[in-house]
């Protein structure tokens, strides 16, 4: 028998009482209104860990949608991921409750700073001891501009130059500010560390400027397991030059293909082992231990979908106000400043058009991406068959009604995959890096453009010895 690749699994959470499906909270057995107790994500990490989950991979979003009806509204009343809280500060709680579980974490960092931000990543690096990653994204609300201070979300395009000038700032501060050998913690001569070993980053990009040297000593990780979720055209590069780890959708196999190729292709061509980056799929799942059970569940949970809060999600996500569309329009292709790869996947030539039921369903087609029910056998085949079909590593699993749709997936479909050697059956030693890339070690890979900085022999003085600058 020919042994199956092995899956990885993320649970898609939010810090948000409704997240993907809205509505969904008002189930009597959901307890996604806990999101702002501890005890709602000490326990999710568990049952993720028992499970033997790579991760869990923390969504967020800085602003409101209010695309839908032109205001947010719809989105308040319904819960559609208003409100909304910090997923950092969620972490340290998970993670002191268990001991191999990895955390992707979403951070804006059109409003952030890297000087500040790169402290608060090494922060959680140290106390997780090195299972933190990011999810980089770069913002596409207008909500959230306005209210950081702003006219308006910069441009699609500029989002991501931006973006390469924050993650250059960030990789000089990780990496190349503290040596390996900086620390001393030498009691005897009182002497924590040796400050000809620490350096000051003078960065002056066209977006972000840094003049100091990096407030953390060095993490397990360094610079964070990177993620990115952006598959337009500019998302792609972005991605293959950057990403470890990409979470992607398509509500087909062959729109979740074309990504996939794309973006390994794109690695390759930017010098990277395109088997550097693991793809993720988002999917949701409802498993029960026969078909019949699984179908009940399923047409349970579609009851308590709210199509205004969904549709609502929709139009924020593509930037196109479906208050505005007739209920058998097709939805067509409209150049937005929001996430231009859905509004692609939803209107590639050939696929049936897009309508406000197929947004509407709680199926395939409201999904936007794989949409599995039933027993654990035909769970586990549908996975394996997307995975390869699409050349995707696994997925991560889109919180439904917590907590059980997670539980019920830990219990049933995690033994079935093992069962085919398709799936782990202990954690590997290590970081979270080390985890997801067996033989690799805490760090960037050679082949990453953030490792460059790493090296004091690529930097230069500019203004005193200890004050040296990244080149490259």
């Amino acid at each position: 028998m020919t042994r199956q690749r092995e899956l990885r699994l993320n649970a898609f959470q939010m810090a948000a009482p409704g997240h993907t499906w809205a509505g969904l909270w008002r189930h009597p057995r959901d307890t996604g209104s806990d999101y702002n107790r501890l005890d709602y994500w000490v326990s999710l990490a568990r049952t993720a860990e028992r499970g033997l989950f790579d991760g869990v991979f923390l969504a967020d979003v800085l602003g409101v949608y209010d695309v839908y009806g032109g205001n947010s509204d719809a989105a308040v009343a319904r819960a559609a991921q208003a409100p909304n809280a910090d997923p950092f500060l969620v972490v340290p709680a998970m993670a002191q409750a268990t001991e191999h579980l990895g955390f992707g974490i979403t951070a804006n960092l059109t409003y952030e700073h890297p000087y500040a931000f790169a402290r608060r990543v090494s922060t959680l690096d140290h106390l997780t001891g090195g299972r933190v990653g990011w999810n980089v994204v770069t913002g596409y609300l207008e909500s959230g501009a306005k209210g950081m201070g702003l006219a308006g979300a910069r441009a699609h395009d500029t989002r991501y130059e931006a973006g390469e000038d924050f993650l250059e700032a960030a990789y000089k501060l990780w990496e190349g500010s503290w040596q390996d050998d900086a620390v001393l913690r030498d009691r005897a001569r009182g002497l924590f560390a040796d400050p000809a070993k620490v350096h000051r980053v003078l960065h002056e990009g066209p977006y972000y400027r840094v003049d100091g040297q990096h407030l953390s000593e060095p993490s397990p990780q360094r610079t964070p397991v990177l993620y990115q979720a952006g598959t337009s055209s500019r998302g792609r590069l972005f991605a293959a030059r950057h990403a470890e780890s990409i979470f992607l959708n398509g509500h087909t196999k062959a729109i979740a293909a074309r990504s996939v190729r794309s973006i390994r292709e794109g690695a390759r061509e930017s010098g990277r082992d395109p088997n550097d980056i693991l793809m993720f799929l988002g999917a949701t799942v409802i498993v029960a231990p026969t078909r019949a059970e699984a179908l009940d569940l399923r047409d349970e949970y579609a009851r308590y979908l709210d199509v205004e809060g969904q549709l609502a999600l929709v139009s924020g996500w593509t930037g196109i106000d479906l208050s505005q569309l007739d209920p058998e329009e097709a939805l067509a292709y409209v150049r937005t400043n929001a996430m231009q790869s859905l509004v692609e996947n939803l209107t590639v030539p050939g696929e049936r058009p897009f309508t406000l039921a197929d947004f509407a369903e709680f199926g395939p087609r409201g999904a936007r991406a794989p949409f599995i029910v039933g027993s654990p056998s035909e769970v586990a085949d549908e996975l394996l068959s997307w995975a390869e079909a699409s050349d995707v590593d696994g997925f991560n699993l889109t919180r439904v009604v917590a907590p059980e749709t997670l539980e019920a997936f830990v219990d049933l479909v995690v033994p079935e995959l093992q069962s085919r050697g398709a799936f782990k059956e202990r954690y590997r030693e290590g970081t979270l890096r080390e985890k997801l890339f067996p033989g690799a070690g805490p760090r960037l890979k050679d082949s990453h453009p953030g490792a460059r900085f790493r090296d004091p022999g690529r930097l230069r003085p500019a203004g005193g010895p200890a004050a040296l600058r990244a080149t490259g």
